[in-house]
């Protein structure tokens, strides 16, 4: 069996994080390295390594942590406008290999990304 990730003992309380969702399926906080004035990280408690590993039946779930980023960003007063954020493999600046949404707001973002 593989160690547990980084967001695997955050989302099992095992490290402290600055919470502000938790529910069944997915924990979120903020971000320790913000790049924006809000940073939250979205993450599924099952833990899917990547976005192009997850498996027909996380549709629900993939469903969910989208839905739960965009009821934060409403929470967090980001009605201005909101960036949604998923990295894939070390290409895609995928630092931890648990799926997350990063939810980015609180300024002007440019684009294009990176």
């Amino acid at each position: 069996m593989s160690a547990k990730t980084l967001f695997q003992r955050i989302a099992d309380g095992e490290i402290p994080a600055k919470l502000v969702h938790s529910d069944d399926l997915c924990v979120a906080f903020h971000d320790i390295a913000p790049q924006a004035p809000v940073h939250v990280l979205v993450v599924p408690r099952k833990p899917i390594p990547r976005l192009g590993q997850a498996a027909e039946l996380d549709q629900a779930l993939l469903g969910h942590l989208l839905l739960t980023a965009g009821k934060l960003a409403r929470d967090l007063g980001l009605a201005n406008g909101f960036r949604v954020v998923i990295n894939h493999g070390r290409d895609g600046g995928e630092s931890v290999p648990h799926l997350h949404v990063h939810l980015l707001g609180g300024r002007a973002l440019a684009w294009p990304p990176g």
